[in-house]
């Protein structure tokens, strides 16, 4: 693969409305970045949504004019986050497959989230991977930790490949309490994809100082990157990040540097085996 997928995370649940007042909690916010997002080089968009407060939600009617907003003013492929906040109980997780998306999160594992806890029990992880294979949702598999990839390797060996049949796994590097944001951890995680199925990608999250590190290391060694306000509100040391296009800006430029230009939604689709509208 010669081309960098970039995904733009441009909410995300833990970051508050009254602090960072550039973070898009609006549908109408939503849908002016990603439109943004997409003109600069962005081929997916993973979602999380807010209230009329701009607390995190997992409302089902929201969720479903989220999808169909941002369907209808860009071609970017839609992932809808099933973590939503980890707060949120299993069955309303669950249930944000009924809203449509293209394509949603499944997290490998259960991990410290700061002080909290992301809950995510083997017997929900299968629940997530086997609805979205009998309704049509490329699963993009979130991996916290090193020992997240074998649980990975057991899902697929006992449930069969997603839908599609392409495995694409996502790196999310720097939580604390998860695997941290740095070159040697993601080579880490590089060689043990290798034993997933053949043709298995992978992108790669750095959250805060763990961006760029994460970011060029992935880059070198064929990964494809995710960045937005979700994991960093930080552009450089002393500087707030201004919006999600910044830091998109700055991902399809350093995916220029390395001769891996971004791909187009179409050319995503067609590597993720994401159907075309």
């Amino acid at each position: 693969m010669t081309g960098t997928m970039i995904t733009v995370a441009p909410t995300g649940a833990e970051s508050k409305k009254v602090d960072v007042p550039a973070l898009p909690v609006t549908l109408a916010e939503l849908t002016t970045t990603a439109r943004e997002c997409e003109a600069l080089g962005a081929s997916i968009i993973h979602v999380h949504i807010r209230d009329d407060d701009a607390r995190p939600t997992l409302d089902q009617g929201r969720l479903r004019d989220t999808v169909a907003g941002l369907r209808e003013a860009t071609e970017l492929i839609v992932q809808l986050s099933s973590g939503g906040s980890v707060h949120d109980p299993e069955a309303d997780r669950l249930a944000v497959l009924d809203a449509g998306p293209e394509m949603a999160s499944c997290t490998m594992g259960t991990v410290n989230f700061g002080d909290d806890v992301f809950l995510n029990r083997w017997e929900f992880i299968v629940g997530l991977h086997t609805r979205m294979q009998e309704r049509g949702i490329v699963p993009e598999y979130e991996i916290f930790d090193l020992g997240q990839l074998t649980s990975l390797q057991r899902l697929l060996g006992k449930y069969g490949l997603p839908f599609g049949g392409h495995v694409h796994v996502d790196l999310v590097m720097g939580v604390p309490g998860g695997m941290p944001g740095t070159a040697g951890a993601l080579v880490a995680c590089e060689q043990a994809i290798r034993d997933l199925p053949e043709g298995t990608t992978f992108s790669a999250t750095g959250i805060g100082r763990g961006t760029l590190p994460v970011m060029l290391a992935s880059l070198a060694t064929g990964g494809h990157l995710r960045v937005g306000m979700e994991d960093t509100l930080t552009y450089a040391k002393g500087r707030p990040v201004e919006s999600n296009m910044q830091l998109v800006a700055r991902a399809v430029g350093f995916a220029q540097l390395a001769q891996r230009p971004p791909t187009t939604p179409a050319q995503a689709r067609e590597l993720l085996g994401v159907p075309a509208r």
